[in-house]
């Protein structure tokens, strides 16, 4: 298929015709992957991985960091 490529806002793009879209499985994201001379266009994939290591760190501090007796101190001072 021969398509043109068109202005959206300060960028450039393509649309996608929805048969090929469906066609082609592609979810709400997807990722660029760029070679000299084309541009894929694949799914995207989530590295959950990543994300349940940082609301676990995120998780951790808070216990730890979350009930000082200063912060105590602090806040009744304001009351």
């Amino acid at each position: 298929m021969i398509t043109t490529i068109i202005d959206i806002g300060n960028s450039r793009g393509i649309r996608i015709p929805k048969p090929l879209l469906a066609e082609s499985g592609l979810g709400e994201q997807v990722e660029l992957q760029v070679k000299k001379g084309e541009i894929k266009i694949i799914p995207a994939t989530i590295k959950v991985k990543f994300i349940a290591d940082t609301l676990l760190l995120s998780e951790k501090t808070l216990a730890a960091d979350w009930d000082r007796p200063e912060e105590d101190e602090a806040w009744a001072s304001l009351q």
